[in-house]
């Protein structure tokens, strides 16, 4: 087994979420398990970040850090000996400031806050790394995406886009290999699916969504995933893999709610209440596709340098018309995948898969980055190794 001392990498986690906590206790069982070791340095979650003085935290301070944030409790509170607490700010100057020579820093994002994007864009041009599971800085500016992805030494994001689903390696793989993509498109939301599924077996849209909340498949406010805007991000992602230059607002995106029931008119109570007066209007869709002898579905397209969201019929003998329940499902198209399409499909959320997602990330970055933790010198060599991920890169 790798000792934490011998590993070229050292792992800075943002985020004491679901996600967070999950990748934790999965960075225990390998080291429980004698497998490769994943060195942490530190873990913040959003106001504060505990880093460890002796080089990396222990399984018994993980361990604290974990059942600290499950009780609700501050990460500055009562802490272990062995390790300093201060402001996520100040400690990551204090970590970009002072990269040992003998390794490297991987900044892993799982929080879901777009503060992160700076720290993980200054973090990759001082010869660090980085790897996210938060959309918000991939699907942000293209200034922001590009200076993240200008290294593949240096970066990943898998699980933006379908938690452990080998969605963005797949896109990048065929398209360096020069095979044209004509189209991709996808069923990205696990809430969706299950809402898409529902309806297709007659029960009204306000009834699914409400199963949906009652099980926790939602956020706690529904319009969080009924607006569409979380697929939105994974498709323009996706888009941005192939080479396109599109900004979220770009984005055609078709809400499952008209704007008079949005957070600004109605409290999330009241917006339950009134859902059966969108059942009718529903209804009327999932009839006019079944004539047709299709089904509905929410999907995400990208075609023709262009992005859209929201409703699709399709026939019930497609990859996606097949789909039902909570998996995601991602298709694409191309010269060599004709007139049968790529077809990913599975669990695409759900804290577990994403952290598992982001582990083989943070696996394989410390497989292929530099063992220096100074800034890379661009050189052919290097710009070559980046292309092999990010092939749109210049």
């Amino acid at each position: 087994m790798m000792s934490p001392l011998s590993s070229p990498a050292r792992v800075v986690l943002f985020g004491c979420g679901g996600v967070g906590v999950s990748l934790l206790r999965q960075i225990i069982r390998l080291q429980q398990n004698t497998k490769p070791y994943v060195p942490v340095v530190a873990v913040a979650d959003s106001k504060h970040i505990v880093i460890s003085d002796t080089g990396f935290l222990d399984i018994a301070c993980m361990e604290w850090i974990i059942k600290t944030k499950q009780s609700g409790a501050a990460l500055d509170a009562d802490t272990p000996t062995g390790v300093k607490v201060c402001e996520v700010e100040e400690g990551a100057d204090m970590l970009l400031g002072s990269s040992h020579p003998a390794f490297n820093y991987i900044f892993a994002d799982c929080s879901a806050s777009a503060d992160t994007a700076a720290i993980l864009v200054r973090a990759v041009a001082n010869g660090n790394a980085a790897v996210t599971a938060n959309k918000k800085p991939v699907s942000g500016s293209m200034e922001t995406f590009k200076a993240l992805t200008a290294d593949a030494r240096r970066f990943r994001c898998e699980s933006t886009c379908g938690a452990g689903m080998p969605i963005i390696a797949s896109i990048a793989r065929i398209h360096r290999s020069g095979d044209g993509i004509r189209k991709m498109a996808g069923a990205l939301s696990g809430t969706l699916g299950y809402v898409m599924s529902g309806l297709e077996a007659g029960t009204s849209f306000s009834a699914v969504v409400k199963d949906a909340k009652a099980q926790g498949f939602t956020e706690p406010d529904p319009r969080d995933d009924l607006s569409g805007m979380d697929v939105a991000r994974k498709a323009l992602i996706c888009a941005r893999m192939t080479g396109s230059n599109i900004e979220l607002v770009e984005v055609k995106v078709e809400s499952l709610y008209p704007k008079e029931f949005g957070p600004e008119h109605m409290s999330v109570d009241e917006f339950m209440a009134a859902l059966p007066r969108l059942d009718k209007g529903v209804k009327s869709k999932i009839q006019m596709a079944a004539s047709k002898g299709e089904v509905l579905r929410y999907a995400a397209v990208v075609e023709n340098g262009s992005c859209s969201v929201g409703l699709v019929s399709v026939s019930k003998e497609s990859p996606l018309g097949r789909l039902s329940g909570t998996d995601n499902l991602f298709q694409l198209d191309s010269e060599c995948y004709s007139p049968n399409p790529l077809v990913i499909q599975g669990r695409g959320a759900g804290t577990e898969a994403t952290a598992s997602g982001v582990l083989a990330d943070l696996l394989e970055l410390c497989d292929t980055m530099p063992a220096s933790g100074a800034a890379a010198v661009r050189c052919t060599e290097n710009e070559c190794i980046s292309k092999a991920f990010f092939p749109f890169t210049t």
